[in-house]
């Protein structure tokens, strides 16, 4: 077949711009061929190389007593104690979520489990933080549906459970949806499994389905904004197969402990060329490709289509030679191909034959780390204006108004769709502040969660950053695990212009020192650029991922109120309105400052609820809603009522940050306050369970009528 001529036309198509282009020329001394081209947009756009965020992404904080393994792998390593290690990593599948949400959804959790197998672990949990547009956008409805029964569809037949997340619907998601996912895994801490390449001559070997044209280009379509040739986009969407995926992770598992693995690495964006070019850069290695040996599902596959397909389900490995045998009959017995479709080498080039042609011969450290890195100009996020006098509103309306939003409604339409109990190991389901899954025969756990409010990260990139580590950090206190560190997905808009760059720099500095503050190192991470359609971009989403660990099941938190228990308010109410979720549910409102984040109170407040465990019943952090929507939450949960003394609007809504509610017996609860006392921490009875109403001050409503309103919301309003 005839390559296409090289033309400014088809570079600009493949987002190179002119000074890549310079500098593709002085790289290689010559025009590019076409798959040359192609291999080179995938590895230098923004999807794979970070071009215009990595400068910013080395301020993080990623090491730490309890880290492995930091960014740089296909998934963070952190240790849990008795040679154990939880390998885990959140990744966005954005834009191919929005082309075709069942299967854009279901192949970003088949990437994200294979990130983590692909290191040696079994995974044991999921998750997912989830943004629409609003319910009156025409193809919201769609994309909820599609995009909910995507995920379930994959992770409950690959038999791993999900057991938390996150949906919010909000008018910048109206042209670019956000589907950001995460996996956990765990597995012995000196069996962990590396890319880099290492040896001279070792076999490079295909393992897993076949490759298609599905998902070509789907690294570069990632890194660009939406217009109106949006449904061109969709044969760049992957599809994904689970039950092929659950038999490449036991074929894995079985060929890692057979000792046949020198180094390993998941074909996700860009496939065949970003997992070579990763493992023979990690390794300090060339690499040389045969694609007639690539096992391939389609007849007539040019070497462009096959160096740029995102067929899933498919691993690159560097196999020691004398185990070729072994390894190829534990695939053959998985049903599974493996092919030897290469072999390392010592000069530094990726080598690509096909048909007896050479299709591509570059300079294979040109691709990967020597990719450009740009600082890009920012602008600082302008203060923002004081919020001003508040529209009165009662307390019942105030509640009402958030639990009939499709944003804080229960999210049981969404859940239950989901297997959250598949393994038999969770011990706490999505509802709760965060999931909790058992160490597989230990008595110990491990709680995942997952939190942003991006209202907050626009008006104030600095505390709407810190207060999304803040809220992960209390989400998992509240459980009574110790957190222990964290991995980020960074979704904003095009870095190309300065505000968005700004808001990206603002928001770093504040998920940088809450990591710091609150002993939480990123350990993996994900960018998400130019999540714009039509020049209009997204609220920026930089969604912190979190895990904790739980030493014994006896410090797990998670009972429910009983009538009778107290309220306890822990941490200090000054009641911030700015940002707050009832201005926007309520009234349409967006303005004023994100409340501030005193990290220190953070700590310490966390703190406090672990070391007191014993006398807390139920416990839930305050977040968005503030008291009010808490203790409604807590209160439905447990269907008992609850009688809050408070009436104001900004005592019961405000969002001040660093605060938690407790239930406890009245006993327990004069423990707690004299503990608080003790320790410096404000302890505050704040109302009483118990009852069948739900009641602030002389402001009332039966629980029941509320309940019925805040579980069938969330459908009716989106129209599901």
């Amino acid at each position: 077949m005839q390559e296409p001529a090289i033309t400014p036309d088809l570079v600009a198509s493949h987002g190179i711009k002119p000074d890549e282009w310079q500098r593709l020329l002085e790289i290689m001394g010559r025009e590019p061929t076409f798959t040359e081209l192609g291999i080179f947009s995938a590895m230098w756009n923004e999807h794979c190389s970070y071009k215009s965020s990595k400068i910013h992404l080395k301020k993080l904080p990623t090491k730490g007593p309890q880290v492995i393994c930091g960014p740089g792998e296909n998934a963070g390593v952190v240790d849990i104690g008795d040679g154990q290690a939880v390998i885990f990593k959140m990744e966005s599948h954005n834009h191919p979520s929005y082309i075709e949400p069942h299967q854009g959804a279901a192949t970003g959790v088949g990437g994200i489990l294979r990130d983590v197998f692909t290191m040696g672990a079994r995974p044991i949990a999921a998750m997912n933080a989830l943004s629409f547009g609003l319910p009156d956008h025409p193809k919201t409805a769609h994309l909820v549906k599609g995009v909910v029964e995507g995920i379930g569809a994959y992770g409950n037949a690959f038999g791993v459970p999900t057991v938390g997340g996150e949906v919010r619907l909000h008018r910048s998601y109206n042209g670019n949806c956000l589907v950001n996912a995460f996996a956990a895994g765990l597995a012995d801490a000196d069996k962990i499994f590396y890319s880099a390449a290492s040896g001279v001559g070792m076999p490079v070997v295909y393992l897993g389905a076949k490759t298609g044209r599905d998902g070509v280009g789907g690294a570069t379509m990632a890194s660009a904004e939406f217009d109106d040739t949006i449904e061109e986009k969709r044969p760049t969407v992957q599809v994904g197969d689970p039950f092929t995926e659950k038999r490449l992770l036991e074929a894995c598992l079985e060929l890692m402990a057979s000792g046949a693995v020198i180094s390993i690495q998941d074909m996700g964006a860009a496939g065949l060329t970003c997992s070579a070019v990763e493992m023979g850069d990690k390794g300090g290695l060339g690499i040389k490709l045969q694609l007639d040996d690539v096992p391939q599902r389609e007849t007539g596959m040019t070497a462009y289509e096959m160096m740029l397909s995102e067929s899933q389900e498919r691993m690159l490995m560097v196999l020691k030679p004398e185990k070729e045998a072994e390894a190829r009959a534990i695939f053959v017995k998985w049903d599974l191909d493996f092919a030897i479709v290469g072999e390392t080498i010592p000069e530094d080039r990726f080598l690509i034959l096909h048909g007896n042609e050479v299709k591509a011969d570059i300079p294979l450290s040109k691709l990967s780390s020597s990719a450009p890195e740009y600082d890009r100009p920012w602008v600082a996020t302008p203060a923002a204006a004081p919020l001003g006098d508040v529209p009165a509103i009662g307390a019942m309306d105030g509640l009402r108004a958030l639990i009939a939003s499709p944003s804080y409604a229960h999210k049981g339409w969404v859940f239950e769709q989901y297997d959250s109990q598949v393994g038999a190991d969770t011990l706490v389901t999505p509802g709760l502040p965060a999931g909790v899954v058992r160490v597989h025969g230990t008595g110990k756990a491990l709680a995942f969660t997952s939190d942003v409010t991006p209202r907050y990260v626009k008006a104030n990139p600095l505390q709407g950053g810190r207060q999304a580590v803040a809220e992960a950090y209390r989400n998992l206190c509240a459980v009574g695990a110790r957190p222990l560190a964290t991995t980020d997905n960074l979704n904003f808009g095009n870095p190309e212009k300065p505000e968005i760059m700004g808001q990206f720099v603002g928001a770093l500095q504040g998920i940088g020192e809450a990591c710091l503050a609150l002993d939480m190192p990123i350990v993996s991470g994900n960018v998400s650029l130019y999540n714009e359609t039509d020049g209009k971009g997204i609220l920026p989403t930089p969604t912190i991922g979190a895990v904790g660990l739980l030493a014994s099941m006896d410090e797990l938190i998670a009972g429910k109120p009983l009538a009778g228990d107290l309220a306890l308010l822990v941490g200090e109410t000054k009641g911030h309105l700015g940002q707050s979720a009832l201005l926007v549910e309520a009234f349409g409102i967006e303005a004023g400052d994100a409340p501030p984040v005193d990290l220190a109170a953070e700590r310490a407040h966390g703190a406090f609820i672990r070391e007191n465990r014993a006398l807390i019943r139920a416990c839930t952090d305050l977040s968005d809603g503030g008291l009010a929507l808490a203790a409604f939450e807590m209160a439905e949960g447990a269907g008992v009522g609850v009688a809050l003394d408070a009436d104001e609007t900004a005592v019961l809504f405000g969002e001040d940050q660093a605060r938690y509610l407790v239930a406890a017996s009245a006993k327990e609860a004069e423990a707690l306050v004299a503990a608080g006392k003790a320790a410096g921490v404000p302890v505050a009875v704040v109302g009483r369970f118990g009852g069948d109403a739900v009641a602030f001050g002389a402001d009332a409503a039966p629980l029941a009528d509320l309940s019925r309103l805040y579980r069938t919301a969330f459908a009716e309003v989106v129209g599901l």
